[in-house]
């Protein structure tokens, strides 16, 4: 179990990790309706395009596999900057454009929205800011429920932007199989809350660099990951796929370099369990979230029955393990070096 702060008073990253809970239980009561309704005016576009930045776009990373694979749909990233700094302007009036942002202010995602909104889009904003210009620009709004975070790194609003996003993408589907699982979230995520990850520490702090690696679903959480390892503890991360990882980035993998590999009860979990079994036969310090490797070291994990929610429910773990790899580090993960709460980029 990762335990709760030590200092005398909790993080506020800790205090908003233990929310998540809650908070997915408000979004799945109060916003839940909403996104049914919002669904229904969508229609059926013909793909889905998604804008965001920083953690929002590893959610939006994240419901790019959740609609290629289960809704049939291509989702393509749109770079922020092609409408705000080059002026180009991407066809997008037969799209369903997502917009996911906490603030809902930054200029160059807003300029996206607002083009493709003018081409006859029906765009989607996702914000923890209800009013935020994100929100009167889009043409349906969806408060992600989160309430205030107040630590610099992101996390319960990550796990709500996901978990609307799934409730969105599974009613367009009409996909009971996947809303039963999404309401079944929020008791997953206590238990995901505890699970002890802190055997990462030690070859990390000897190598100070790590991969982390997923799949599918489990690659956006991978993201997200490496993300957090920088903001949090000055520790540089990178996040591959289990197949990418194979071609080149291998090769520096020995000596006890650092792997943390996140297994998805999936199609792909067998694969990744093979990749994390062979970066430990070439001297790699793995750590896997798959009960299917031999060599790489087992973590605890929390298995919830769907392949899109066993991806998601694994973010909480990390979040706990890294909000104390932070503290022992010696650094406060409310205020990450040289970052703020609100980041806008034109």
């Amino acid at each position: 179990m990762i335990e709760a702060s030590t200092m005398a008073t909790p993080t506020h990253m800790r205090r908003e990790i233990e929310e998540i809970p809650d908070a997915a239980r408000r979004l799945l009561a109060d916003g839940h309706p909403l996104i049914r309704d919002i669904a229904k005016k969508a229609g059926a576009p013909v793909f889905l395009a998604s804008v965001a930045r920083g953690s929002s776009d590893h959610a939006a990373t994240f419901l790019k596999y959740a609609s290629e694979i289960y809704l049939g749909l291509a989702m393509a990233s749109l770079g922020p900057s092609v409408s705000s700094v080059y002026g180009g302007k991407v066809k997008l009036g037969e799209a369903l454009v997502i917009a996911i942002s906490q603030s809902g202010a930054s200029p160059d995602s807003l300029s996206v929205v607002e083009s493709a909104t003018e081409q006859g889009a029906f765009t989607v904003g996702f914000t923890n800011t209800s009013g935020s210009e994100l929100a009167k620009l889009s043409s349906a709004a969806i408060d992600i429920c989160a309430g205030p975070e107040r630590s610099v790194a992101a996390t319960k609003t990550f796990v709500n932007s996901v978990l609307a996003g799934l409730l969105l993408l599974a009613e367009i589907g009409a996909d009971k199989e996947l809303l039963d699982a999404l309401a079944a979230l929020p008791e997953h995520f206590e238990k995901a809350i505890d699970k002890d990850w802190r055997a990462l520490a030690k070859p990390i702090e000897q190598r100070g660099s790590l991969y982390v690696i997923g799949r599918g679903p489990g690659l956006a959480i991978a993201n997200e990951a490496a993300l957090k390892f920088k903001e949090t503890c000055q520790i540089h991360a990178e996040a591959y796929s289990s197949a990418e990882v194979m071609h080149g980035p291998v090769s520096i993998v020995e000596n006890g370099y650092p792997i943390l590999a996140l297994g998805v009860r999936d199609a792909a979990e067998e694969g990744l369990a093979q990749a994390a079994d062979r970066m430990a036969d070439q001297g790699g310090s793995v750590f896997a979230t798959t009960d299917k490797v031999e060599r790489a070291e087992k973590l605890a994990f929390q298995a919830t029955g769907h392949p899109l929610t066993d991806a998601l429910v694994q973010i909480v773990s990390f979040y706990a393990f890294i909000e104390w790899f932070a503290r022992q580090r010696g650094f406060n993960p409310d205020v990450p070096k040289h970052l703020k709460k609100v980041t806008q980029t034109v």
